[in-house]
């Protein structure tokens, strides 16, 4: 056997399909209410969505379904634990921040434009409640109790990853947040919150690494695949969870120490670092009042 037998899941796809549709008819009629394609309308780029914008949200939205999806989502549910490792990864640390990138400021203000919606958005964003929110369910998710519940229960499996991914979201937040009413953390802060994320799951991987016998029992009794014992299986899933996972947060951090270095050392230098904070300052406070 080589993968499970083909077949769709309905709800997956209908539930991508709300998602990426709602997104580009928000688009198309923020087109339309700031007058592009109208012969003499001005506009700024920013008012609508760049390119770049739309292709990184659709990509993220795009991981989503490819993980929750045949095979990965069958492989998962039915046969290895290091898949269902793998799919995680893409809920939690591929599709999060892509779709953050591809949101335009515009449609986040609109989502948050309910007063109860923006205080409760306010508070868990904030960094260390973001990590410790991501970090909680990360570990819930992958309790064996839950673990077990989730893979004989579809609706619960479902609703398992819905609250992984809006988690995930959280914990992106602080690092990837074009909103100066809900700022990003500055470029150092940044570093040494996805360092303190990158130590997080070395416990749990440990356990699945260092295992001596299955640590999800359940899966000891699916059929083995690709002569995949049980505890090879966890150990894969251990080493995905923590070099895998770490080699993404480690890669966002190089990125951000980079981009801040050269900003630090160009010809605006320390001036503009200065600025930017104060800008944002001035934004947050103006937008409170």
């Amino acid at each position: 056997m080589t993968l499970p037998p083909f077949h769709l899941h309905p709800t997956v796809d209908l539930l991508m399909l709300l998602v990426e549709g709602s997104y580009l008819v928000a688009i198309r009629n923020r087109r339309r209410a700031v007058g592009v394609g109208t012969p003499g309308a001005s506009f700024a780029r920013d008012q609508v969505a760049t390119r770049r914008q739309i292709t990184l949200f659709s990509i993220g939205v795009g991981v989503l379904w490819i993980g929750a999806e045949w095979p990965i989502h069958d492989l998962a549910e039915r046969y290895l634990y290091s898949v269902h490792m793998f799919q995680h990864l893409l809920f939690t640390f591929v599709a999060p921040p892509l779709l953050i990138a591809g949101l335009p400021v515009w449609m986040l203000r609109k989502i948050l434009a309910p007063r109860p919606v923006a205080l409760v958005a306010r508070v868990l964003t904030r960094p260390i409640v973001a990590l410790a929110i991501f970090n909680g369910v990360f570990l819930l998710t992958h309790w064996p109790a839950v673990v077990t519940l989730s893979v004989q229960s579809e609706l619960f499996h479902f609703g398992a990853h819905v609250l992984l991914v809006g988690a995930a979201l959280l914990m992106w937040w602080p690092v990837m947040s074009p909103l100066p009413e809900l700022p990003s953390l500055p470029a150092p802060a940044q570093m040494l919150y996805l360092f303190v994320q990158s130590l997080a799951p070395t416990i749990p991987a440990s356990f699945l690494t260092f295992g001596t016998k299955p640590l999800y029992p359940i899966y000891a009794t699916f059929p083995r695949i690709w002569g995949i014992s049980a505890l090879t299986d966890q150990l894969i899933a251990g080493l995905i969870m923590k070099l895998v996972g770490g080699a993404i947060l480690w890669t966002f951090l190089a990125v951000i120490f980079f981009r801040w270095y050269s900003l630090e050392h160009s010809s605006e230098g320390w001036d503009a670092l200065q600025w930017r904070d104060v800008e944002r300052d001035i934004r947050s406070e103006m937008t409170k009042r």
